[in-house]
């Protein structure tokens, strides 16, 4: 009897393995979306990803010598004219050399007086020894020592005007040195993004951009075009783009230019089949904002009209 039992538990154990196995070969289904992605509005289109820029591309601003950030005078959001003051860097050091070679240019001006003075008293001397030589008063050689004299007296009246010239570059170098410590707005623009704080310290090669700035009254769109479909994007050709994910706003394009060069795809979707090694055709477009909130630097999905 236990001998049965045994038998009829080990075949019931056999086949609820093969039916575990069976259950786990079956194909799981999909999950659906949780949006319905944009659908191509065209009889033939190409895809492509974009990525919003504002008017004229970004500008990066940094400033131009290496130094302690002293204030930040603007905040992300506020319009600027090309100009305004975004940030200074501290002066002190800059001033004081500023003063410095202000002072070596009125030194250099009180020798000159000076000499000015010294080579009308030599000039002086030598008109008398002029006319005491047409009465054959002085000697030649007397003569000879006072014209020396008054060559001298000019070339080093000539010496210091080339000083003070160089001196007065020293100074106006200085100040340039002191006016780039207030790093400027290069154009109009919106500030988009502010990457440093009054007390750190910042240079021209940082990594991140002291100040980002950029026209947000219209928007650019960057599109990546694959490679193999580069050569069926015309100039002037219609496109639409929609929110990443979102197939609700179609939002029109217009063509602008495409840039003739294909570069190595920079902008990444984050889709984990998606190839890191595509080249791509870039296409610019621009377009109005919509009741639709963007921002620079958002994706989206963009279709090109093939015909």
């Amino acid at each position: 009897m236990f001998k049965r039992v045994s038998v009829v538990i080990s075949v019931l154990g056999i086949l609820l393995a093969i039916s575990l196995v069976f259950r786990q070969r079956r194909p799981l289904p999909s999950a659906p979306p949780l949006s319905e992605p944009a659908s191509a509005p065209y009889a033939v289109s190409i895809g492509a990803r974009g990525i919003v820029e504002s008017v004229e591309e970004n500008v990066r601003v940094a400033p131009a010598m290496a130094g302690l950030v002293a204030a930040v005078r603007v905040k992300v959001g506020v319009t600027v004219r090309a100009g305004d003051v975004l940030f200074e860097q501290d002066a002190r050091d800059a001033e004081a050399l500023v003063a410095v070679q202000e002072a070596n240019v009125a030194a250099i001006q009180s020798s000159i007086a000076e000499s000015e003075v010294a080579l009308a008293d030599h000039q002086s001397q030598w008109n008398r020894m002029e006319q005491l030589g047409k009465n054959r008063v002085v000697s030649a050689d007397e003569r000879e020592r006072t014209l020396f004299a008054l060559r001298a007296a000019s070339t080093r009246l000539e010496s210091r005007k080339s000083d003070l010239k160089a001196a007065a570059a020293l100074r106006n170098r200085a100040s340039v040195q002191r006016d780039l410590l207030l790093v400027r707005a290069p154009r109009d623009g919106t500030v988009l993004q502010i990457n440093i704080r009054p007390g750190e310290y910042t240079m021209p090669t940082a990594t991140e951009c002291a100040v980002l700035l950029g026209r947000v009254d219209e928007f650019q769109l960057r599109a990546d075009v694959d490679e193999d479909n580069a050569p069926s994007v015309k100039a002037g050709c219609a496109a639409v783009a929609f929110i990443k994910g979102s197939r609700h706003e179609a939002i029109p394009l217009r063509f602008i230019r495409i840039e003739p060069y294909i570069l190595p795809k920079r902008s990444l979707s984050g889709d984990s089949a998606e190839r890191v090694d595509t080249r791509v055709l870039q296409v610019i477009f621009r377009f109005q904002p919509s009741g639709v909130p963007l921002y620079v630097g958002q994706q989206m999905d963009v279709f090109l009209d093939a015909k």
